[in-house]
């Protein structure tokens, strides 16, 4: 299975599940950004139920503009505001302590691209799991993905309809099993048992 996708923040379960079941990766960094998308924005449990945490981007004057040349609005403290709502939703689970300086550096610096913040988070992420993912990149824009299996909907959250097994969660009890959350809740619950888990699961 080769695998054409977006690069997201913090990917979802769905987008892990896809990278280690293919034979190869390759990401898609030709298109036009689009909003209310997971390129900028993740989703986890929090003791209110599933949250979504958006990264603030500097619009741009034209119409379409090409999604690594997206940059990130700064002006915002939205960094601390996002690890302060993963702490919210994850201080109790078993692996957040164990995993915390690993994710830390990515809320303590500034970016100026998205796509960069994203390519830095998925290497932290493949470290965590103890994986390594090899990939490639696409260098034209390919509007029917022939040679692949396209999976670029699954950057959105909407079209993305994959549904995980279910594991323990911090706030189960309140709100039932919530599925494919960012891959941050299954690392901060699972631990590297998650690699087992999402080899198991079935897109």
């Amino acid at each position: 299975m080769n695998i054409l996708l977006h690069p997201t923040y913090f990917p979802s379960i769905s987008h892990y599940t896809a990278m280690l079941q293919a034979d190869s990766i390759t990401f898609e960094m030709e298109d036009n950004f689009q909003k209310q998308t997971n390129r900028n924005r993740m989703y986890i449990y929090s003791p209110n139920g599933i949250q979504m945490l958006n990264i603030p981007i500097k619009h741009s004057k034209e119409k379409h503009q090409k999604y690594k040349d997206v940059r990130i609005e700064n002006a915002f403290d939205w960094q601390k505001n996002h690890f302060k709502s993963l702490e919210a939703a994850y201080r109790t689970s078993p692996f957040f302590e164990y995993f915390e300086d690993d994710i830390l550096p990515i809320f303590e610096k500034n970016h100026t691209f998205i796509m960069e913040l994203n390519f830095e988070i998925f290497e932290i992420i493949n470290n965590c799991l103890g994986i390594s993912l090899s990939f490639s990149k696409t260098e034209e824009y390919f509007h029917e993905a022939i040679n692949y299996n396209d999976f670029r909907l699954l950057a959105n959250g909407k079209k993305d309809t994959f549904t995980n097994d279910p594991y323990t969660q911090v706030f189960n009890e309140k709100e039932g099993f919530i599925p494919n959350l960012s891959i941050l809740d299954l690392l901060f619950n699972e631990g590297r048992h998650a690699k087992d888990y999402l080899l198991k699961q079935k897109l």
